[in-house]
């Protein structure tokens, strides 16, 4: 099957989507997720992703709908479950669903990224326990001298249990234990 172009088309957001309840964005999320579940599985397969945003009218090329949900899809799994749909639509929350960036956020953002960039050693998008291990060195920081330590360390972030920690689940950790909240 031939899909459409290589990228996403989007609308612009409609400011419905964004709820100021959590309760409501919750209900609405999960009615979403049971629309796209078509077999009702409790499972959603990038193929299912693809045919709803076909039946919304955006065209998604398949091989980016599968780069965008494998880091969100556990081991074992064929698809995303709920909760893996959450922490997707989370992360993709600033991008695809309107929410705009003020400069001190953008400024918080491209920080993050750098301090990721020091994990990341290799460049890839993640951060292995090794790499994390090697930095911890570098630092003179002991809870690196084992690597069931730092094995932990990345499995407490590790939100999809690939174990490794992506840009998003570092992002998550920083801003949970030192960015302030409002």
């Amino acid at each position: 099957m031939v899909m459409g172009p290589e990228k996403i088309a989007l609308a612009a957001p409609s400011s419905s989507f964004r709820l100021r309840c959590k309760s409501l964005n919750s209900l609405r999320l999960r009615r979403i997720f049971d629309m796209f579940d078509k077999n009702g599985d409790c499972m959603i397969t990038v193929a299912e992703i693809s045919q709803a945003l076909s039946l919304l009218g955006l065209e998604a090329d398949m091989s980016e709908l599968e780069t965008m949900t494998q880091s969100y899809i556990r081991p074992g799994n064929e698809g995303l479950t709920y909760d893996d749909f959450v922490s997707l639509h989370e992360s993709l929350g600033d991008t695809y669903f309107g929410f705009v960036q003020t400069e001190e956020e953008e400024q918080q953002e491209s920080d993050l990224w750098e301090a990721f960039k020091v994990f990341d050693e290799n460049g890839d998008g993640y951060i292995s326990a090794r790499e994390l291990q090697v930095v911890l060195g570098k630092l003179g920081l002991v809870e690196g001298n084992m690597i069931d330590n730092v094995q932990r360390m990345i499995g407490s972030v590790d939100k999809n249990h690939d174990g490794r920690v992506d840009f998003y689940e570092f992002k998550e950790m920083m801003r949970a234990t030192i960015l302030p909240t409002s």
